[in-house]
């Protein structure tokens, strides 16, 4: 399974950004979509898994939740979009471990980019970074990744440019 990861698009979507989802299997935005417009747009290419940012308004928030938990091939996957990371996880995300932990944990919201491998909760934790032109990033990026089995693989950084 081929997986495009971005967040933080604050309304703003580009051909090139489309161009690299038309080569995935699934879609998946760690919320501030922003608008409809760019949840409308990628539901046109692939299939799309999101979760809600802070700066989404209601009409977004009845169309994808704040945790998402699903399971991808043999992956048991946690999105939050204000979520923390490894050391520093937020309360909700503390709370979500206590269910069950996952094998990947992706957040966004902070609009730096990380893959750390967390020892103490034996998971991966992912944050594409931010791919809108919106926040102090100077760089937009995303990532994609395989998701093969049991195994993530392949992870590669985007980089779509400065601001």
């Amino acid at each position: 399974m081929k997986i495009l990861l971005l967040s933080d698009s604050h309304s703003y979507i580009d051909d090139r950004m489309l161009e690299y989802a038309k080569n995935a299997d699934e879609i998946w935005h760690c919320g501030d979509f922003g608008s409809l417009e760019v949840i409308e747009k990628l539901e046109k290419i692939k299939p799309l898994r999101g979760v809600y940012g802070n700066i989404d308004g209601t009409e977004i928030r009845k169309i994808v939740p704040e945790v998402l938990r699903f399971k991808c091939e043999e992956v048991e996957v946690l999105m939050i979009h204000i979520g923390g990371y490894p050391g520093k996880y937020t309360p909700l995300t503390r709370q979500e471990f206590i269910k069950k932990k996952p094998d990947l944990f992706i957040s966004g919201h902070s609009h730096i980019l990380k893959a750390m491998y967390d020892e103490k909760n034996n998971l991966l934790h992912l944050n594409p970074g931010a791919v809108g032109k919106v926040g102090w990033h100077q760089m937009r990026t995303m990532m994609r990744f395989e998701i093969n089995g049991k195994k993530i693989e392949n992870l590669e950084i985007i980089e779509l440019g400065k601001k």
